[in-house]
């Protein structure tokens, strides 16, 4: 489900982070599926409880989980809109990567071809 790279830059509950992210944003975790329990998440990729916990509770700030006491944590249908902070980040990578695109020459129709398919993708669904 999530491999960690202990050679990657990135600390190991934002590994776990982006792992869940990228499983929900491509659709294989489902809205409402539960997700592993800490102990499970933690013994499955030996790390410590407390670095899964960190993960969850920062997927679950930034709306992507939910938990229910004492039932665990869940896939979010969507993620909140009011984290403007988060959405602010992601314009400003998305507006670097298509201006160093634009550098490296690829067009704009290129570009624009690859949101339109994104879009259609999840319109499909």
């Amino acid at each position: 489900m999530i491999n960690l790279d202990y050679k990657d830059g990135r600390t190991l509950h934002e590994q776990i982070e982006d792992g869940f992210r990228g499983l929900i944003i491509s659709g294989i975790l489902k809205p409402d599926e539960q997700l592993p329990s800490v102990r499970e998440l933690s013994i499955s990729l030996t790390v410590n409880p407390n670095t899964v916990q960190k993960a969850y509770k920062e997927l679950e700030n930034a709306g992507f989980i939910y938990s229910v006491k004492g039932k665990g944590n869940f896939v979010a249908s969507a993620p909140r809109t009011e984290d403007s902070r988060h959405r602010e980040e992601l314009y400003e990578s998305l507006a670097s990567i298509v201006r160093e695109l634009n550098y490296l020459g690829e067009t704009k129709e290129g570009i624009q071809n690859l949101v339109n398919n994104i879009y259609a993708e999840k319109e499909e669904e």
